[in-house]
């Protein structure tokens, strides 16, 4: 019988992975293109971006990462679907780079912001395909399991800033085989999305820096203390999935039964009002009802 071995994927099992200096800078070298060896230094940061609103308690435990030259890294891993990723994301983004700086200072203080979204579902659905993208030519976003964003001018495309990067693994989109010559992105995203032991013994075998990841992985898997934590993490996202299933299919059923009886737009406030009494996330309330966050909030102060 194969040895347990924790998801990668699982944030709580890659939060600790990364604590290993070696898979941290073998991951972030594949994802920005550097030269490991160009990497000297890296230091993980306290994450608190979080405790700002209650929504995220079920669980982003994101690393962040201060690297040798002042780069500040958010890397989160999130497993249900959030259709507003992108918006979530640019909003943490924003305030860690506000955060560089404090009353008096100058603007020449801010340092490059990065942010790394691994996510289990698809971003970037199939309405983009047969469209074109700026340069003309076909778009692929909806087959390649990794994308990148920077803030460019619109017609000639040259960088307004290089002090926010946006950096996506869709990890549904991976390639089921790897071919002979893959990128270390790839390596690290099928790793990140392993679950057998011989799928983690062969990726080991392709890279040193992930072979320092495995080892990690093996190290925590056989700690009694971290399997607790990290059956616990497993328990809480199970529960908040299922949580937003119940949401949904009571939520459902009450908005028609009420919106029968007193029109659509009032079935479905009633349909939010009971979310909210019942203590979902705003996010989550936002997402089945298709009322904004704002409005939901207005909706939450007069419960």
């Amino acid at each position: 019988m194969s040895k347990f071995l924790m998801k990668p994927k699982i944030d709580f099992a890659f939060k600790e992975i990364m604590a290993d200096e070696k898979a941290r800078i073998g991951f972030l070298s594949a994802v920005l293109k550097l030269n490991p060896k160009d990497i000297n230094k890296t230091m993980i940061l306290n994450t608190n971006l979080r405790k700002i609103h209650k929504e995220d308690k079920q669980g982003i435990l994101d690393v962040r990462i201060l690297m040798n030259d002042n780069t500040e890294i958010d890397i989160e891993i999130q497993l249900a679907e959030l259709k507003v990723w992108a918006d979530r994301s640019l909003f943490y983004m924003s305030k860690m780079y506000v955060d560089q700086i404090s009353a008096g200072q100058n603007y020449a203080k801010f340092k490059k912001c990065v942010s790394i979204s691994i996510l289990n579902f698809n971003l970037f659905s199939n309405d983009l395909k047969n469209k074109q993208d700026i340069l003309g030519k076909e778009n692929i976003l909806d087959d390649e399991f990794y994308s990148c964003f920077h803030i460019r001018e619109d017609n000639h495309h040259f960088l307004y800033t290089d002090k926010m990067e946006f950096h996506v693994i869709e990890l549904p989109k991976l390639p089921k085989e790897l071919k002979e010559n893959n990128t270390d992105i790839l390596l690290w995203a099928k790793f990140i999305n392993a679950e057998r032991e011989e799928e983690f013994q062969m990726l080991a075998s392709k890279n040193t820096y992930i072979d320092s990841a495995y080892e990690r992985l093996q190290v925590i898997s056989q700690d009694k203390q971290k399997q607790m934590e990290y059956d616990a993490r497993q328990k809480a996202i199970l529960d908040y999935n299922q949580m937003v299933l119940e949401a949904t299919e009571t939520g459902i059923k009450q908005g028609m039964e009420q919106g029968m009886e007193q029109g659509f737009e009032r079935g479905i406030e009633h349909v939010a009002k009971n979310l909210i009494n019942e203590g979902y996330p705003t996010e989550t309330i936002a997402k089945l009802t298709g009322i904004s966050v704002s409005t939901i909030e207005k909706m939450q102060k007069n419960s």
